[in-house]
This record gives structure tokens, sequence and C-alpha cells, in this order.
């Protein structure tokens, strides 16, 4: 089989890459079937220089990295055998990841289904009171973000991780048993500091096992979740709470019980489902392990080309004061942090209240859990449309202010819509609203490509997660009790910040262009000798290397 000459600029540095018109032999006993742009190896690749390949190896011995002993710059694959083990990745990490995050969004979002069964009049709070309780919540889940992120780099997160939801699940439980608003404030706090460091830190860990034009689609599935557990969690809601007299408890409380703990179970399964490293799968409930020694081979080299940074850390290593310090002031990952502040406000309150709008404005509870799954379900379309539509035209910025884009009509619908309008009309708007393109998945895969290195992508996943939940605290602040049912001070509010929103996007897109042409001027300047020094022996180190390209 022949493949055509291929050229192109890698995004992590200037120099170019060929794809020879014959297709390396691979040094399995298999029958090549293919090679891609995406998968199966090339003859040549960013390990292709001796001197880089020894840089790298080097690097690699000296992070102890634990993956190192299957780095073999001259190993070759079919694009047939690449696709066969990335199933089996799919297959046994992505699809428990969606499985724990399940646990943490059931557990996060129940309250809003437990609003709408009498728990505010029943522990004497009215929506002020809630809306502190989740501003208590948010600060605490922000607070826990970093410090999450560093134990799990040090202890491991298929340690730290299943340690989390077991927590969690119990503090959950234990909220059936609320009988006062400074408990609830207590336990909010409580649940933000376990849970704040979940999301950064399966990131991290789900980097470890794909390649960065994967993740985004992987994280995409992921956040699926968002809109299931909501479908799900609505319609297991409209029945337990059904529940309500049985034992003299009401049907709130019965709903924290069951669903924390189902999630316990998720939790300790959780010990055994999450292997440590592609290379480190076998023990612990697992056998011998998941992947024979070519597959491992495989994943470890198939990453360190994507990426070579992937391997200076181990899984096992801390991320030092220096180390954080340099990450933290990493300024060109900043643009993305502020999009990721500002771009969930305006979508964050409608779908916070939604069930509660609805009970407000005349449904019963069980039909007002029903009726948010329409929106719920457009949303997991959105979200999946939105992302393959990104990896397809590899476009994140302009792709991404969609989904502020989407919402916009939809404010301008609910600020300009008369009060007295059809109960119906209101409905659809805010089910048009909720169901917006969200472009997470997007977001969180191009702040860890533009991290660059394993500190770094530690730290800026938590730092992203920081700010976006900096943005959420700002937002169950917008609908107040005083303007309800409608909130039409809360929606001008939420127009203003989504127009200014959409700006955003393109600017920061412009902003990465301008970064990336300054470098372009340099490296382009350097002979091909020069650049192979600079690679052999810079001390510059992520996104600050000149051989390094900015996505956007």
């Amino acid at each position: 089989m022949s493949t055509p000459i291929l050229e192109h600029v890698n995004e992590k540095g200037g120099l170019k890459e060929h794809a020879v018109s014959n297709p390396p032999t691979s040094d399995s006993d298999s029958e090549i079937q293919d090679v891609t742009p995406e998968y199966g190896s090339y003859r040549n690749h960013v390990f292709s220089s001796p001197t880089v390949a020894e840089y790298w190896r080097q690097k690699y011995e000296g992070a102890r990295y634990e993956g190192r002993h299957r780095f073999d710059p001259l190993f070759t694959w079919t694009a047939e055998e690449e696709k066969r083990v990335r199933r089996k990745i799919d297959l046994r990490i992505i699809t428990w990841a969606w499985m724990m995050f399940m646990a943490l969004d059931l557990n996060r979002r129940n309250i809003n289904r437990a609003i709408t069964d009498k728990m505010l009049p029943e522990l004497g709070m009215n929506t002020n009171d809630f809306n502190y309780g989740q501003t208590i919540f948010l600060i605490s889940f922000l607070s826990a973000e970093l410090p999450s992120g560093l134990i799990s780099k040090k202890v491991g997160p298929d340690r730290w991780i299943p340690f989390l939801i077991v927590a969690w699940s119990i503090t959950s439980a234990s909220q059936c048993a609320l009988s006062s608003k400074a408990g609830y404030y207590a336990v909010r706090s409580i649940l933000g500091l376990l849970m704040g460091g979940f999301i950064p830190d399966v990131v991290l860990y789900l980097t470890y096992w794909y390649k960065s034009n994967e993740l985004p689609t992987r994280l995409a599935w992921f956040w699926t979740v968002l809109s299931s557990c909501n479908i799900l969690g609505s319609l297991v809601a409209a029945g337990i709470l059904q529940m309500r007299g049985i034992h003299g408890w009401s049907g709130w409380q019965w709903l924290f019980l069951i669903e924390g703990i189902i999630t316990g179970c998720i939790g300790v399964a959780s010990w055994v489902a999450m292997p440590a490293s592609p290379c480190q799968t076998a023990g612990r409930g697992r056998g011998k392990g998941w992947f024979s020694e070519h597959e491992e081979k495989i994943m470890v080299n198939r990453l360190l080309r994507d990426d070579p940074s992937k391997g200076d850390m181990n899984n096992r290593q801390a991320v030092g004061l220096r180390g954080l310090i340099a990450s933290f002031w990493d300024f060109d990952l900043w643009p993305t942090y502020i999009i990721g502040f500002c771009a969930y406000i305006p979508p964050n309150p409608p779908g916070t209240y939604l069930g509660l709008i609805l009970r407000e404005l005349g449904f019963n509870s069980f039909h007002a859990n029903l009726l948010t799954i329409p929106g719920q379900f457009m949303f997991l379309i959105n979200l999946l449309i939105i992302t393959k539509i990104s990896q397809y035209f590899k476009e994140r910025s302009i792709i991404s202010s969609s989904s502020n884009i989407w919402i916009l009509p939809f404010l301008i619908g609910l600020v300009t819509l008369k009060k007295d309008a059809n109960l119906w009309i209101r409905y659809g708007l805010l089910s048009g609203l909720v169901s917006y393109p969200y472009c997470h998945a997007i977001l969180v895969g191009w702040n860890a490509k533009n991290s660059n290195t394993v500190r770094t992508r530690a730290v800026s996943a938590a730092l992203y997660n920081m700010f976006v939940q900096s943005g959420n605290i700002v937002a169950v602040n917008i609908y107040r009790d005083d303007d309800k049912p409608l909130y039409l001070r809360g929606n001008r509010i939420l127009l203003g910040i989504c127009s200014f929103n959409i700006v955003l996007f393109y600017l920061v897109k412009a902003y990465y262009i301008r970064r990336n042409k300054k470098r372009d001027a340099i490296w382009n300047a350097m002979t091909v000798d020069e650049q192979e020094d600079y690679i052999a022996s810079t001390k510059d180190e992520g996104a600050k290397r000149l051989d390094f390209r900015f996505a956007h």
C-alpha cells in the first residue's frame, strides 16, 4: 500500500514532518493494514533525530517515567493495531471515567431536584439562603481544586479519586438528616472540599492514555454525564420523591440517602477499575494486566511521539513549589482561564433554577422534574456535535463561541417576553437556552494542549477549573429572591455577559495567532542545526519553548 507524501507544521514546533511513500514495517507478526495521518507509525517523527531521541531518553530516565522501559524511537506499528488498542482504552478507561463522573454529578446536582420537594420551607430557607449554600459549596469546591490536584499528582489519581468518591458519597447521604439551615451550609462546604479536585484529577489521568487530538472527543463523551445525569436524575427523583411519608421522612431525604449509597458503591469499585498508567494495569483485582507488551509499546510510543513532554514526570511525582509558581505565572495560559471564568455564566442560573422556576410557575414536583429532560437531551446532542465539528476543522475558539451565540437569542426572548405570556412559550425559551452546545470539552483539551508539560498540565487543569468555579459563584448569585419567578433583572445581566463572551472568544484567538507569528519569526531565522541544538539543550520548558506553537 502506498501513502502520499504529507507535509505539515506540528503545533508543537516549526519542524516539518514528512510521511514517506511506503509505510514502515511493523515489528509485530500481524500484516500491515494501513497508515493514516492520525494512526500508525512513520519513519519521520519527533524522535527521528538521534540527538533529540537521546535527549528525551535521558529526560525520561531522570524523571523515572513509568513507561520509559517501553520507549523505543525505532518501534513501528500499523494504524489498525493502534486503533485496536485505542478501542480497548476507550472500553476500559473512558467508560469508567464516565461512571465516576456520574457519581460526582448525581450528588452535586441532586440538591436542584430536592428543592422541588419542599426542602427549602421545611428547613426554614428561601431562595437567597439556597444561593448562599451554593456559594459556600462553590467556594469550597474552588479552594480544593489545586490542593487536590497536587495530592493526586503525588499519590496517583488511581488511589486518590476512589477515596474522594467514597468520602463525598457518605457526606451526601448524610444530608438525609438535615434539620437546619446551618447544617445545610456545613454539609455543602464539606461536599465542595471533597468534590473540587475530581475533574482536573481525571483530566490529568486521561492525558496518560490519550493523544492530544483524541482527548477533546473523549472529554465530550465524558461531559455527556451532565445531561445524562440530569435526565436520569430527574427520572429517579420523580419516583423517589413520591416516597414522602414513608417512615415519616420527606422525599428529599430519601433522595439523598439512596443516591449516596449508589455512588458509594461506584467509589469502592474504582479501586479496581482505575490502573495507574498504561504500563501498570496488573494487580489489584485486574489479574496479569489488560495489555500485552506489544500493546504497551504502542501506547507509550504513540503518546510520546504526539507529545514528548508526557514523560517528563512520573505519575507518583509531586509538583514542587518552584514548579507550581512557574506554572501559575505562565501568562500565555491565562486567556483560556478567562474564557473559563466567563463562558458558562449565561446558562448557569437558568439551568440551576429550571425545576424551581417551573414549580413557581404552577407545575407540581413530578412534572417539573420531567419537563427538564427535553432540554438536557438536546444539550447532550449539541455537546457531541460541537466537539466533533471542532475536531474536524481543528478549530477551537471560533467553534466554541457558538455556545454563547446560541444562548443570545433565547436570553433576548426571555428579557423581552411579556409577563403574561403563554407559559409554554417561556418554557420553550428556557429549554432552548439550557440545550446550548457546551464547549467545555473543547476548552479543557485546548488548555491541556497549550500546557505542554505534565507539571504545567497538572496545575493548569486545576487553575482552569478554579476559574470556571469562580464564574459559577458569580452565576449562582444573579437570580435573587426579589426577582422571582421570572428573574427579568437577572436575565438582563446574563444578556450583557453573553454579548461580551462572544467578542472574548475572538480576542483570545487573535492573541494566540500573534504569539505564534512572533515565534515563527525567531524559529525560521535559525538554521536546522541551531534548531536541533536548541531542542537538545534549551532550559525553556512547556509553552515557553520556541519550538512550541499555541493551539487556537
